[in-house]
C-alpha cells in the first residue's frame, strides 16, 4: 500500500502499473460522462456542438505550449536535478509560468473574441443554431487551458522525482468535474452545465492537485519576468518545434471534425467511438509513455546509450504486443460493448450500431498509437523535439488529401479508416528516424513475440467475433420480445462470455507458440513464481 502514497518514488514498472490502473479508473469515469451525454443529447445538435467546442481551446494550448508542458519540463528539470541545481530549476519554473500565463492568457482573450469566426471557418457544415451554441460552449471552456498548463508544469516536478500517483489521480477529478456539473446544473442550464463542470474539474484536478503536492515537495512559485533566464530559453528551444509543427496524434481529431461537420451527428458519434477507443489506448500508450519518460531522460543524460536504446525497444515491443491482443477483443466485441454502454435515452440502437463500427475501425490502430507514444518520448527524453515535429508535420500534410478522399468515397467511415492510415505513417516514420540516428534500432524489436500476439489475437478475436456479430445480426433481423426487454443483460452476458473465451484462447495460443508474455505478466503481477 505504500506504493500508493503520493510521494512514493516509483520504478518504471510500478509507475506504469499505477498509471494504467488510474487511467482505467479515469476511463470508467470518462465513459460514465460520455454515457450521460449520450443519454441526454444522443447524436443531436447539442452533442455535436459540445464535442466541437473543445477544438479551439485544444489548438490554442497545442500551438502555444506544445500541447504537453510536462514533456519539455521533465527534460529540463531532470538536467537541473542531475547537476545538483534544483534551486535554479525552481526559479526557471517561476519565470516560465509567469511568461506563459501572460502569453496564454492573451491568446485566450483573443479566442473569446474570435470564437464566432473560428467556428464558422472550421465547422462550416454547422447551421446557425448549432454554430451559436458551439461558440457559447467554446468561450466557457477556453480558460481551462491555463489550469492544464500550470498543472503540467507543477506535475513535471513530481515526475522528475519519480512520483506518479498525483498524475494518476488528477484525470479522475477532471472527469468527475464534468459529471458533477451535469448532475447539479443540467436541468437549469442544459449542456452548458457540462462545460462549466469541465472547467471546474480542470481547476481542482490537473491544477490544484499538482500545485499542492509540488508545494509539499518544496516548490515555491513567484511571479518573475526574466527574458534572459537560462531555463526559459531552454524551454523555448525545446517547445518551439512542438508549437510550430502539427502532429497527427493531435490533428487527427481536428481533421475528422472538419469533414464530419457536414454530416449531422457524425462528430458526436465519432467522438463517442474515439473516446471509448482512447480508454485502452490511454492505458497502454499514455501510461507507459508518461511512466517511461523520466527514466529515458535520466538514462540519456547519464550517457547510457545502450540502456536507453534497449529500454525504448523493450517498451515498444511490450505495448505493441498488448495492443495487438487488445485490438482483437475490442473489434470483435464492439457491437455488444457500445450497445451496452450507450443505448438508451436519446441514443438509439441504430446509433449504437453505427458507433460500434467506428469503434472497431479505430481499434485496429491501437498498437500503432501505443508504439508511437513511446517512440516520440524517446526523442523528447534526448532533448530533440525538432525531428519529431518535422516528421509529424510532414505526415499531417500528406494525410490531408487521404482524409478528404476517404470522406468523399466512404463518408464518415472513411475518416476512421484514414485515421488508421495516418497513424501508421506517423509511427513508421518516427521509428525509422530513431533507427537512422542510431538511437533505437528497429532490429532490437521483438518481432517474434509480436507475431505470436497477432496469431493469438486472430484466434481469440476471430472466434468471439462470430459470436458477437452473429448475435447482433439475429437481434437486428429476427427480433424477439425477450431480446428487446433484456437487451442489456444479453449484451453483458455476451461480453462476459466472449472475454472468458478470448482469454482462454489467447493464453492457450501464446503458450503453445512459446510466448513468454503470459509468464512475464503473471510474474510481474506476483501471481506466479518464476521457474
Amino acid at each position: 500500500m505504500g506504493m500508493l502514497h503520493p510521494t512514493h518514488a516509483h520504478t518504471a514498472f510500478s509507475a506504469t502499473v499505477v498509471l494504467m490502473a488510474a487511467t482505467f479508473l479515469s476511463s470508467i469515469f470518462g465513459l460514465l460522462r460520455n454515457m450521460y451525454i449520450a443519454w441526454l443529447f444522443g447524436r443531436g445538435m447539442k452533442a455535436d456542438a459540445f464535442m466541437a467546442a473543445f477544438q479551439l481551446p485544444d489548438q490554442i494550448a497545442y500551438f502555444l505550449v506544445g500541447g504537453a508542458a510536462s514533456i519539455t519540463f521533465v527534460t529540463i528539470l531532470t538536467r537541473y536535478r542531475e547537476a545538483g541545481r534544483e534551486a535554479e530549476g525552481q526559479r526557471s519554473l517561476s519565470v516560465i509560468l509567469t511568461t506563459m500565463y501572460l502569453v496564454l492568457g492573451s491568446a485566450i482573450v483573443l479566442g473569446e473574441i474570435f470564437a464566432p469566426w473560428y467556428v464558422h471557418r472550421f465547422f462550416s457544415g454547422f447551421d446557425a443554431e448549432k454554430a451559436a451554441l458551439c461558440v457559447h460552449l467554446t468561450r466557457i471552456l477556453l480558460p481551462a487551458q491555463l489550469c492544464f498548463f500550470a498543472g503540467g508544469v507543477f506535475g513535471a516536478v513530481l515526475l522528475v522525482r519519480k512520483q506518479f500517483n498525483v498524475q494518476a489521480v488528477a484525470p479522475l477529478i477532471y472527469n468527475i468535474g464534468t459529471i458533477v456539473g451535469g448532475l447539479l446544473l443540467v436541468r437549469k442550464m442544459g449542456i452548458t452545465s457540462l462545460a462549466l463542470g469541465t472547467v471546474g474539474g480542470a481547476l481542482c484536478g490537473p491544477f490544484l492537485l499538482n500545485w499542492y503536492f509540488a508545494r509539499r515537495a518544496g516548490v515555491r512559485y513567484r511571479p518573475i519576468l526574466d527574458w534572459r533566464d537560462e531555463g526559459l530559453r531552454e524551454w523555448v528551444r525545446l517547445s518551439l518545434p512542438l508549437m510550430a509543427g502539427v502532429s497527427l496524434v493531435t490533428a487527427d481529431t481536428w481533421i475528422i471534425n472538419y469533414f464530419a461537420s457536414s454530416t449531422d451527428g457524425a462528430i458526436a458519434l465519432m467522438t463517442y467511438a474515439k473516446r471509448l477507443f482512447m480508454a485502452p489506448m490511454s492505458m497502454l500508450a499514455q501510461a507507459a509513455g508518461v511512466a517511461s519518460m523520466p527514466f529515458f531522460a535520466s538514462l540519456w543524460s547519464q550517457q547510457k546509450r545502450y540502456e536507453f536504446a534497449t529500454g525504448v525497444a523493450d517498451s515498444v515491443s511490450r505495448v505493441a504486443c498488448l495492443g495487438l491482443l487488445a485490438t482483437s477483443a475490442m473489434a470483435a466485441m464492439a457491437v455488444p460493448l457500445v450497445d451496452l454502454l450507450f443505448t438508451g435515452g436519446h441514443f438509439s440502437a441504430a446509433d449504437a450500431r453505427e458507433c460500434a463500427v467506428y469503434f472497431a475501425v479505430f481499434s485496429i490502430s491501437l498498437f500503432l498509437w501505443s508504439a508511437q507514444a513511446i517512440y516520440s518520448r524517446a526523442f523528447y527524453a534526448a532533448g530533440n523535439t525538432f525531428v519529431p515535429m518535422v516528421a509529424g508535420t510532414i505526415v499531417t500534410v500528406v494525410s490531408l488529401p487521404i482524409y478528404a478522399l476517404m470522406y468523399r468515397t466512404h463518408g464518415a467511415m472513411g475518416l476512421a479508416m484514414a485515421s488508421d492510415m495516418g497513424i501508421a505513417m506517423q509511427t513508421l516514420l518516427i521509428a525509422l528516424l530513431l533507427h537512422q540516428r542510431h538511437m533505437v534500432s528497429l532490429a532490437s524489436l521483438d518481432y517474434a513475440e509480436m507475431g505470436r500476439s497477432v496469431t493469438a489475437g486472430i484466434a481469440g478475436g476471430g472466434t468471439i467475433a462470430l459470436l458477437a456479430w452473429g448475435f447482433a445480426w439475429l437481434r437486428m433481423h429476427k427480433p424477439t420480445a425477450f431480446w428487446v426487454h433484456h437487451a442489456r443483460v444479453l449484451d453483458a452476458a455476451i461480453l462476459a462470455a466472449g472475454t472468458l473465451v478470448w482469454l482462454l484462447l489467447v493464453k492457450a495460443v501464446l503458450e503453445k507458440t512459446g510466448s513468454a508474455l503470459p509468464r512475464a505478466i503473471m510474474k510481474r503481477l506476483g501471481l506466479k513464481r518464476p521457474r
